[in-house]
């Protein structure tokens, strides 16, 4: 095989280690349906496991539609409405748990921040689109005054990140889509050591809407409370 191929044939060999590592039964209680019991709708970064930061090892657990920025929408004929990726597990699945899923130091969250203070979108038009949607939550955020705008741009853009998270959680609060009896959790996955010293630490930053830390560290099981901090100057 070609060196053009080595993408391919480390994908395929992936696959076959992937094949020889599962029991038997593994696919046996999903072969005919999915009842996850979350959906989270995360960012599309490469350095962001989906499944592997809830420590999941089997399928038919979480539903992971994901884009760039963990937006909870998509636009239909100029009109912005609950991305299918979520409403299909609340409607077809059983499902009755949103997790939003944000992340540090964010490529889209950074791109829509240049654009609100300025600077021309990254191109192309497929991620202008995205880039676009985020600006104005940007702009809300700084105009807020829970983020820090004269702080360095890494403490600023993850600011913005911990925002967006809350702001698309209460879009989906607000949602006439989106039954009353879901839950809606928001999260920022920490790569980076921003929020504490343990990386790939998922932080609470958003339950129904409540986002105090001190309200969060309350509704969390004994021992986690650690793990509801935020960025935001509350």
């Amino acid at each position: 095989m070609g060196t053009d191929h080595e993408i391919l044939e480390r994908l395929l060999a992936g696959n076959e280690r992937h094949v020889e590592a599962l029991p038997d039964d593994y696919f046996a209680e999903v072969q005919t349906g999915q009842h996850p019991t979350v959906v989270a709708i995360c960012c599309s970064d490469s350095r962001v496991s989906h499944e592997g930061m809830w420590g999941i090892d089997r399928p038919g657990a979480v539903f992971t539609p994901s884009n760039i920025g963990n937006q909870v929408w998509d636009e239909d004929d100029g009109e912005r409405i609950i991305d299918g990726g979520i409403l299909y597990p609340i409607y077809h699945t059983g499902t009755d748990v949103v997790a939003v899923v944000g992340h540090t130091g964010c490529g889209a969250v950074t791109a829509a921040y240049r654009v609100a203070t300025g600077e021309r979108p990254p191109g192309p038009q497929g991620v202008d689109k995205w880039v676009d949607m985020l600006v104005p939550v940007v702009e809300e955020a700084l105009e807020s005054g829970l983020v820090d705008a004269d702080a360095d741009d890494e403490r600023v853009i993850n600011q913005l990140v911990e925002y967006n998270v809350d702001y698309q959680a209460r879009s989906l609060r607000e949602a006439a889509d989106v039954p009353d009896t879901v839950d809606v959790y928001g999260f920022v996955y920490d790569f980076q050591g921003i929020y504490g010293d343990e990386s790939g630490r998922t932080y609470l930053v958003s339950v129904n809407g409540e986002t105090d830390p001190d309200a969060l560290a309350a509704l969390v099981p004994e021992g986690y409370e650690a793990t509801t901090r935020s960025l935001l100057s509350r």
